[in-house]
């Protein structure tokens, strides 16, 4: 195929289907995997009419050990190559960590962490064996910051995710591979819907915090293809990453104590 192929997951909503629509609309033909099977289905459909592109789709739950290897072997049933991956599943678990339970831990650190790093293994050797690549790690302005009381390990992983790209980066530079880290703030999208905490955070949280879906994914894509380590979406956002750079640790951490709980679910 004369096209790149771009293999997004948590493709069925929200940012995930956001990147698979600015991917399609340059060109790309795309992979989409997630669970929902249906979202995929639908999704894939558009992507097809719109933009005239292929559009695969793959079932899988990144919770499960083997759902790489998965994903990729169908990639590869289509005689296809992964040329941008676009490292988006993720979702918040609520409460405090001693009143959770440890395989929901273990899940969340399979989904966010573990295939993250696995996918990206297996797909950054072709990538610079063809001097081509985009990996998009989807991370969060919560990575920028300090923790808060409760969804224990979101922001961990987070953290973890940009300094796993910042590090990525400066290994590929001469590979003609660009690796970003990619860091929202509040997202309109399905997320807090899923967490349950929907109304907590409408009521505590300004509307001009938020961004689209749409905006986010175009300047993900823009960050990486400008190879950019990291990329903070939106202005407030990045007053807000750059105000909790300089205060002193135990000022930030006050800071995040006095108002964690506004967007936190203990």
């Amino acid at each position: 195929m004369a096209r790149r192929l771009a293999l997004i997951t948590g493709a069925s909503a929200g940012i995930g289907a956001a990147f698979a629509r600015i991917y399609a609309s340059h060109g790309y033909d795309v992979a989409l995997t997630a669970r929902r099977t249906d979202r995929l289905e639908t999704l894939a459909a558009e992507i097809r009419l719109r933009f005239g592109v292929e559009a695969l789709v793959i079932a899988a739950d990144l919770a499960e050990p083997g759902a790489s290897d998965a994903i990729l072997a169908e990639v590869e049933s289509h005689g296809r190559v992964v040329d941008a991956l676009v490292n988006n599943a993720g979702y918040g678990l609520p409460g405090a960590y001693s009143a959770t339970e440890w395989p929901d831990q273990r899940a969340m650190l399979q989904v966010m962490l573990i295939a993250v790093c696995d996918l990206t293994h297996k797909v950054l050797p072709g990538m610079i064996g063809r001097r081509f690549g985009r990996i998009v790690n989807v991370a969060s302005l919560a990575g920028l910051a300090p923790g808060t009381a409760g969804h224990t390990l979101y922001a961990a992983t987070k953290s973890f995710l940009i300094k796993f790209s910042q590090s990525l980066h400066l290994e590929n530079q001469a590979t003609g591979v660009h690796v970003t880290a990619l860091c929202p703030g509040f997202t309109w999208s399905e997320f807090h819907d899923v967490n349950a905490t929907r109304a907590q955070i409408s009521q505590s949280t300004p509307e001009w915090l938020w961004l689209g879906a749409d905006e986010v994914a175009a300047t993900g894509y823009e960050a990486a293809e400008a190879n950019r380590p990291v990329c903070v979406t939106g202005v407030p956002n990045k007053i807000i990453a750059a105000i909790v750079k300089i205060l002193p640790d135990d000022w930030a951490l006050a800071l995040m104590a006095s108002q964690g709980s506004r967007f936190r679910k203990v």
